[in-house]
């Protein structure tokens, strides 16, 4: 198998709502029958493959089901939540698109070349080690995948229906969308100060402003070298806590110390970790973490610190293996627990209790590896939640407030939870930001605390997603036009819009890139934009064929046609059905409250309502074609022309605008722009905006070379009328044929070229609809004929005007100014000029330099 692609399709896609890897793979040996024992050999090196075929099928397969099942099941062998698969043929020979679901991106990608692997070692039976494959599929997801804090933030969040989006590879995510977005960083939020946190480190200054807060806290002060260290520890008299003043996850922190050699021993562990070390009162009792959130104490956990029980037979080293073999724990913090590891404090902590690694322990007696009980050292919870004190639970909550800290995890010292701090001589020991949430999702003891909903709770109010409206638009023609109108609209309201289109990336109408941005990559930077407020996606099949949707639902989607099609023959995209399947996925991703805006004056795209899990708004100029009839009988929204205006119906409800309002139409003389018109008015209508809002963006809206360029954009020039438009497919040119053929001209002038990137029937078609109603014909050659050879696509052009009728005058050009310039020459007044641009800021730009010079 050879495989020439692979893509990951990193949102909602034509095969599935789910992340998955795409592959294009042709089989030398197309079936499985057709290498004996492959099969056999396949299930000896990996039995967990499952089934090949169908249930009840025997027939033979194609070697690309191998590969999809193989990458699938060392996913799901290694631990991944995946379930889908897929393989399709493609109109090549012995040519398959394979498509696997996958957690994380990386780990898919890994999974697939293992795939490769072991097919390879199957057909020519060489080994291949399972176990090494899963083990690096299982790390790497380890090392991928969200932590548990992180994790649970982010569940959270899904199951209340907020997108989210990592921002890095990281534990940075970004929660909703635009102006309603959220972002954290493990247990850390965007409203968790810099300052608090920097608070939180200073273990001397947290607690002064404990002290001053009212909030126990031992007695103890920083120390400038080991001998100091000894000094302080006399001051305070009795067992002390010496540790890093900035330490975090109890890295340098000996408890419970007492003789000189111990303080100096201690010290030099503590200053590995900080050149800032303090001496504090040792108080005895039990480890708790409690876990605050805004003004509310969410969790509770006793930690202990990580220990081992003596069997009279192991030593201390092997139990430490035995306990260490629990798939709970793990090297890093993905894992509900952490591997106990031996060092120095180990060691010497083993040392206070008469031990050594090597040491065999009694039955039952209890062996420490640490004095601290954090869990970064392998120490475990229980939780206690239930059990805390009202006063306790005020005292943290006072801590964290004190602090600054939204998200806190507060460390407290007493021998119960049960009673106030007071009551019992406990203290607040630390104060922490980012406090690790894995001791309350999975105790070792206990019920796990919802403390990611907890999180979520205090980030969005009850009821908010952190969703902004989101409306995509795709189609062959009127994308751009359409998307653009459905923000002016957006716009009119008050909304800050951002925008996609072909011609770029824009914020509240200032574009921010360029070039063409109809893709999920610009569509992701809008959403992620702090400053917008609703965003409108033009949607290309390029980009949902690369990558997918950038987003996971949208609430408006719009179809303005499918037509002809365009770009068929890229991509295994062959025929216009196969076309719809792709615009069709911002329909199947409409949300369940959302809106289809649907042509239905096109058969193809009408058939796409089946699809949508929202409501459909069917568009059309005669309210009596049967499926707006049909629709509209039904009570359902439609959007028509009638009398001069576009009226927008449901039920009993009408709604006129009049098209003279409306001057992207040219008093509806323009039939593709009232197309678009209705199918802007049918959005702003799904998202709610008031009538008068609508209409108002309506009259507003221009259609000149700054608002819309490259789409119709009209000039005078010595009067003649020159038009300049970015229509490059069959279908673009007959409307544009069809809306100067009412426009009086002496003579019809056109120029265009030809998409090199697209069929030879449909860049002959342009010229052959062109040539029957342009007098003048001046074909020019650009210098990108996108894999075309010099002269092939001015030869295509030649062949549409074959058989032309009227065209008379055909030219070829070098060069888009150069045929610019050629025909701007030739006008007299009263002439008409239409101009197919394809570099549309440059053309333009041209052209406005060459008018304001006459």
């Amino acid at each position: 198998m050879e495989v020439s692609r692979i893509r990951a399709l990193r949102g909602p896609n034509l095969w599935s709502r789910r992340t998955v890897i795409e592959a294009i793979v042709k089989c030398r040996e197309c079936l499985i029958g057709d290498m004996p024992d492959f099969e056999a050999r396949l299930r000896a090196r990996f039995p967990e493959i499952g089934s090949l075929r169908p249930a009840g099928h025997e027939e033979s397969i194609p070697m690309a089901h191998a590969l999809e099942f193989a990458a699938l099941g060392l996913q799901v062998q290694a631990g991944c939540p995946v379930t889908f698969s897929r393989t399709a043929a493609t109109t090549e020979a012995d040519v398959f698109q394979i498509v696997v679901e996958y957690s994380e991106e990386q780990v898919g990608r890994l999974a697939f070349e293992l795939a490769q692997t072991l097919c390879h070692a199957a057909a020519n039976d060489m080994p291949f080690d399972l176990a090494d494959a899963l083990a690096r599929l299982r790390e790497l997801d380890e090392d991928e995948r969200l932590g548990p804090s992180t994790g649970a933030i982010v569940q959270a969040a899904v199951t209340r229906g907020i997108p989210y989006r990592r921002m890095t590879s990281g534990s940075m995510v970004q929660l909703g969308w635009g102006s309603r977005q959220r972002r954290i960083q493990a247990a850390e939020t965007d409203h968790t100060s810099a300052i608090s946190e920097a608070i939180a480190q200073d273990k001397e200054l947290t607690k002064i402003l404990l002290d001053a807060a009212g909030v126990p806290i031992p007695q103890g002060r920083p120390v400038s070298d080991a001998e100091d260290a000894w000094v302080a520890a006399c001051e305070i008299g009795g067992p002390v806590v010496i540790k890093p003043q900035d330490g975090n996850q109890g890295k340098g922190v000996a408890v419970n110390i007492e003789t000189h050699e111990r303080v100096l021993a201690a010290y030099a562990a503590s200053a590995e970790v900080s050149s800032e070390i303090m001496v504090e009162r040792y108080i005895p009792g039990y480890d708790f973490r409690l876990l605050v959130v805004g003004n509310h104490l969410v969790a509770a956990a006793r930690r202990d610190p990580p220990q081992v029980i003596g069997d009279d037979v192991h030593t201390v080293r092997e139990l430490v293996e035995q306990v260490n073999s629990d798939p709970l724990r793990g090297e890093g913090h993905s894992t509900s627990l952490t591997k106990i590891h031996f060092d120095d404090i180990a060691l010497a902590t083993l040392a206070t209790q008469g031990h050594a690694a090597d040491s065999v322990p009694a039955k039952g007696a209890r062996v420490l590896l640490r004095n601290n009980a954090n869990l970064s050292t392998g120490g475990s919870a229980t939780d206690v939640t239930d059990d805390v004190h009202p006063e306790l639970a005020a005292r943290a909550v006072a801590a964290a407030q004190m602090i600054g800290l939204d998200i806190c995890g507060v460390d407290v010292v007493c021998d119960s939870v049960h009673r106030s701090l007071e009551e019992q001589g406990g203290a607040v020991i630390e104060v922490n930001a980012a406090p690790g949430l894995r001791m309350h999702l999975a105790p070792s003891f206990g019920k796990g605390r919802a403390v990611g909903e907890a999180i979520i709770a205090s980030m969005f109010a009850e009821g908010e997603d952190g969703r902004i409206p989101i409306v995509a638009v795709a189609g062959t023609n009127g994308k751009t036009t359409t998307v653009r109108l459905i923000s002016h609209l957006l716009g009119e309201k008050g909304l800050r819009v951002g925008m996609t289109n072909s011609d770029g990336v824009y914020i509240q109408g200032r574009r921010i890139d360029t070039g063409d941005c109809s893709g999920p990559k610009s569509a992701r930077t809008v959403l992620r934009h702090p400053d917008v407020d609703a965003v409108v996606l033009e949607t290309a099949r390029g980009g949902v064929l690369r990558e997918g949707l950038a987003f996971d639902r949208c609430n408006v989607a719009v179809v303005t046609n499918i037509g002809m099609g365009d770009h068929l023959g890229l991509s295994y995209i062959s025929t216009v059905e196969d076309l719809a399947v792709v615009k069709r996925v911002i329909v199947e991703n409409v949300a369940p409250g959302g809106v289809a805006v649907l042509n239905a004056a096109d058969p193809i795209v009408v058939k796409m309502a089946d699809a949508c899990p929202g409501s459909v708004t069917f568009f059309t100029s005669d309210l009596h074609h049967p499926v707006m009839a049909t629709h509209h009988a039904r009570g359902l929204r439609v959007v028509y022309v009638n009398e001069g205006g576009i009226v927008a119906a449901e039920g009993s409800f009408e709604h006129r605008i009049a098209l003279a309002q409306i001057p992207l139409t040219r008093n509806g003389t323009i039939g593709f722009q009232v197309e678009n018109a209705m199918a802007a008015i049918a959005a702003g209508w799904a998202l709610g905006l008031d009538w008068e809002i609508i209409r108002a963006g309506l009259t507003s809206f221009v259609s000149d070379a700054a608002t819309v360029p490259g789409r119709f954009n009209l000039f005078d020039y010595r009067g003649a009328t020159l038009i300049a438009d970015y229509g490059h497919n069959p279908d673009a040119i007959q409307a544009l044929v069809k809306a100067i053929e009412h426009m009086p001209a002496k003579r019809r002038i056109v120029v265009i070229s030809g998409a090199g990137d697209r069929r030879n029937e449909d860049i002959s078609q342009q010229t052959q609809i062109l040539g029957e109603a342009f007098d003048t014909v001046i074909l020019y050659q650009d210098q990108c004929q996108r894999g075309r050879a010099d002269g092939e696509v001015l030869a295509l052009l030649q062949q549409g005007l074959e058989q032309a009728s009227r065209a008379t005058a055909i030219e070829e050009i070098r060069g888009e100014f150069l045929a610019i310039d050629t025909a701007l020459a030739r006008l007299e007044p009263g002439d008409l000029c239409l101009i197919l641009i394809d570099e549309v800021d440059a053309a333009l730009a041209h052209i406005a330099k060459r008018i304001a010079e006459c």
